[in-house]
């Protein structure tokens, strides 16, 4: 490490779009739809699930923490992309980098845990049917979710610190759209490897952990949903999985492809389009699963604007 080329850095400059200066407006007008619809679409999910009382049960209550998990996730990226779509100067302040970085981190660790907790509940549904009021209390139910929010704020906490404390060297350009874990690393003047094995206990217990315990939880679903007679009982357990399934394979699909893999496989212009699926399409993605593919959301949104 050069310590004579170090300097104190206040803020940052995010390249994110700048490549494109053309699309500046239709990306932000598309950026901008999106971001109205994923709200909206959140929003209206919570509602639902507050005020329907046939809804009230393990799986919408997951459902309506992880829809405000997901409102949170986007606030913290996407109003300030598009003012930098709008402006000039794309800057950002050291201390907001640092706590962009560390709430989005909080959510997207949070998100995966949650996904697992969800999975857990299809789990006790299906292969426990008998036991699943007792084995999904709602002390159980509270307490999952607290292990899912503190094990993604505590996590992310040390990641942003061990980040921040790297040295930069005059080069204050982050080459992405905010302030992401890989793009802040690659300007510091470092060799320092430490960072780097925090970064990958985060993303094993986080992202790997979480997704292990959501292939063992379906490995044992598809094993009593196999032992299930008829034709029509295996159709009707499996289509409660179908919304939560999709969902995984997206959310974990495109944390994989960035945080799971060779540092020598890094491509931050790539990144930054994959980052745009997990940023802007992914939190869309949520509650348009599990508002089309889900008869009872679709029943109880029927009844409210009925009565309406």
């Amino acid at each position: 490490m050069n310590t004579e080329n170090q300097t104190m850095v206040t803020e940052f400059i995010l390249i994110g779009f700048s490549n494109f200066p053309s699309l500046q407006i239709p990306l932000f007008t598309m950026f901008f739809l999106m971001y109205l619809i994923t709200l909206a679409g959140n929003i209206i999910l919570m509602i639902i699930i507050s005020v329907d009382h046939t809804l009230h049960i393990p799986m919408y209550f997951f459902l309506s923490i992880l829809s405000f998990s997901g409102t949170c996730y986007t606030f913290v990226v996407i109003p300030n992309m598009l003012v930098n779509l709008l402006t000039e100067k794309k800057t950002i302040s050291f201390t907001g980098c640092a706590t962009q970085m560390f709430f989005f981190i909080s959510f997207g660790g949070t998100n995966c845990m949650l996904l697992a907790a969800m999975a857990y509940d299809r789990y006790v549904a299906i292969c426990k049917p008998l036991h699943y009021h007792i084995l999904m209390n709602q002390k159980v139910r509270v307490q999952l979710v607290a292990f899912s929010v503190v094990t993604g704020f505590v996590l992310s906490l040390i990641d942003t610190y061990f980040i921040f404390r790297l040295p930069v060297c005059g080069i204050n350009k982050i080459n992405h759209f905010f302030c992401d874990m890989a793009p802040v690393i690659k300007i510091s003047c470092t060799d320092n490897n430490v960072i780097e094995i925090v970064i990958f206990i985060f993303c094993v217990v986080v992202v790997f952990g979480s997704f292990l315990l959501i292939l063992l939880s379906y490995l044992f679903i598809l094993i009593t949903i196999l032992q299930i007679p008829t034709a029509e009982g295996k159709q009707k357990a499996f289509s409660t999985c179908t919304s939560h399934l999709i969902v995984v394979i997206v959310h974990f699909g495109c944390a994989s492809i960035i945080y799971l893999r060779p540092k020598s496989t890094y491509s931050l212009d790539k990144d930054t389009l994959i980052s745009v699926t997990y940023t802007v399409v992914t939190p869309l993605l949520n509650p348009m699963v599990y508002s089309l593919r889900n008869k009872d959301v679709q029943i109880a949104l029927r009844k409210a604007l009925g009565r309406t």
